[in-house]
């Protein structure tokens, strides 16, 4: 039997979402208060007896010290007595009991990342102060991983990175992008089931509440990281008064009306802020990859090759897609400007492509197929799930020209057409509206140069939690803040709020270094 046939125990079908309209009633906005104010029917304080998970031995490579447990939960929390699914946790418990705050849940990005073995990652870069105090505590989301998963079964040509990304035709063409939305939204309609119509950011805040009260917590301390901030974010809104410490770290624009469009439209800004990094890095005399003299060369190098790659790509034997042309070269761009340790990949590929090195094996960023399948079908659930988008197609055509004009480095993709404007599936509810309202307990951490949740996006964030947060920024390039790029003024700010609770008295600044 499947994990999926042996976790949904109820044989129903989930009622059709229903076609949210323009103009929420009041009547509606109090039932999603209500749902949730009280997630699968139970009440908010810990179970008696405490924790109610029963902790195994985890399976893969991870610390001995990490644990693993399945938690089932309902498929729909309207229905908390009907089918019901699994989370895959896991928890790191703090080696000194006498110190112990609470726990520290690590809440994955993506969406449709794992997290199931985060707490072992985290483990090693955490300082002891923290360690001490906080069981780590980590998930696969619903529809990730261990946990119940999602699938929409795609064509192996539909799970190259380049084609979920919508890059554009190299004449600015979005018609393959239309398309292959098309494809996608009916592969997953066909083949996801209920659990992929269940996934959404505020299903996965329901999923972290029934993570607290199985673990017999009142309140809950969390660390987001990426799409992970917005679903923290959500949390602290929908459950206000079950946390206890927050961190959000590399922060989404919390626009309720945009949601994960405009996430994907902050790439290209965030490119063009974080580009300058890599041009200085590859341009520096002792570097063996070296692409130029100067940094002021290196982007019309790029964007040199980027174009001759469109009108003359490179077969590469064995990738996917087998060539690599213009978009593959941008992706890698994409990916590599996540941190200063994967600028040598996209080096090395521009210099395979001027014809100095040979092609790598393999693309950057590439998984099996069966990971690349979960990841896709989760990541796009969460996005379509959300929010409804647009389906002009004439308007994403205007929008692409004008952003392909305005940021020519990642050629018009971040406002293009996705699966999502073709979904089959309504939203089952409004996205949540991230408020002040609840107890000043929020820490947001953001680099000034992210390529992927830029800093503008960050201070909307900020704004929206008012006096319930704080900021500290980073003069740094890249994605992810705490613990991950050495500077010591961010990471101290962090540390001394999960430790001792104190937060800075306004926001605070770092320089780099």
């Amino acid at each position: 039997m499947t994990k999926s046939a042996r976790t949904i125990t109820a044989a129903r079908t989930v009622t059709a979402a229903r076609t949210v309209t323009a103009v929420i009633t009041a009547a509606a906005a109090l039932a999603v208060t209500a749902l949730s104010a009280v997630p699968a029917g139970a009440a908010d304080g810990p179970k008696p007896g405490g924790d109610r998970l029963a902790w195994t031995t985890c399976e893969g490579e991870v610390n001995r010290a990490q644990k693993c447990a399945d938690l089932t939960v309902p498929l729909d929390y309207r229905d908390p007595h009907g089918a019901r699914i699994t989370l895959a946790v896991s928890r790191i418990a703090t080696a000194k009991p006498g110190l112990r705050r609470g726990v520290l849940l690590i809440i994955p990005g993506g969406p449709g990342d794992n997290g199931l073995d985060r707490p072992s990652d985290a483990y090693g870069r955490l300082p002891e102060s923290v360690r001490d105090r906080y069981d780590l505590v980590g998930f696969d989301p619903r529809g990730v991983g261990r946990s119940t998963p999602v699938s929409c079964g795609l064509e192996h040509e539909d799970l190259a990175w380049v084609k979920l990304r919508p890059w554009p035709a190299a004449d600015g063409s979005i018609d393959g992008n239309v398309a292959t939305g098309h494809r996608f939204a009916e592969a997953c309609a066909r083949n996801g089931g209920p659990v992929l119509r269940s996934v959404s950011t505020a299903n996965e805040a329901r999923d972290i509440d029934s993570i607290r009260r199985a673990l017999g917590e009142r309140r809950l301390s969390a660390w987001g990281t990426s799409y992970g901030t917005y679903a923290g974010a959500v949390y602290a809104t929908m459950f206000p008064e079950r946390t206890d410490r927050i961190v959000l770290d590399s922060n989404d624009d919390p626009d309720p009306t945009r949601v994960g469009r405009g996430w994907l439209a902050a790439f290209g800004r965030g490119a063009e802020e974080r580009f300058p990094d890599f041009a200085k890095w590859a341009a520096a005399p002792d570097n063996p990859d070296r692409l130029a003299d100067t940094p002021e060369e290196v982007r019309p190098l790029f964007l040199g090759l980027a174009a001759r790659l469109d009108r003359e790509p490179v077969p590469w034997p064995g990738a996917n897609p087998a060539e690599l042309n213009g978009n593959v070269l941008r992706e890698t761009m994409m990916q590599a400007l996540y941190a200063d340790s994967r600028f040598p990949v996209l080096a090395r590929l521009m210099l395979a492509g001027l014809g100095s090195r040979p092609l790598p094996g393999t693309q950057s960023g590439s998984q099996p197929d069966d990971v690349m399948q979960n990841h896709i079908a989760a990541s796009a659930a969460t996005l379509c799930n959300d929010v409804s988008w647009p389906a002009d197609q004439a308007a994403y055509t205007r929008e692409v020209a004008a952003e392909r004009a305005a940021r020519p480095l990642t050629a018009g993709m971040p406002v293009n057409v996705m699966p999502c404007a073709f979904w089959p599936f309504a939203p089952a509810e409004p996205p949540v509206r991230v408020t002040g309202r609840g107890p000043a307990n929020v820490l947001l951490a953001q680099n000034l140069r992210d390529p992927a949740t830029p800093y503008a996006g960050a201070l909307k964030l900020r704004a929206a939690f008012g006096d319930r947060a704080r900021m500290v920024t980073v003069d740094a390039g890249g994605h992810d803040v705490y613990r991950a790029n050495g500077n010591a003024c961010g990471d101290e700010v962090v540390t001394d709020y999960l430790v001792t609770g104190r937060r800075p008295a306004g926001d605070v600044f770092c320089p780099a270094g």
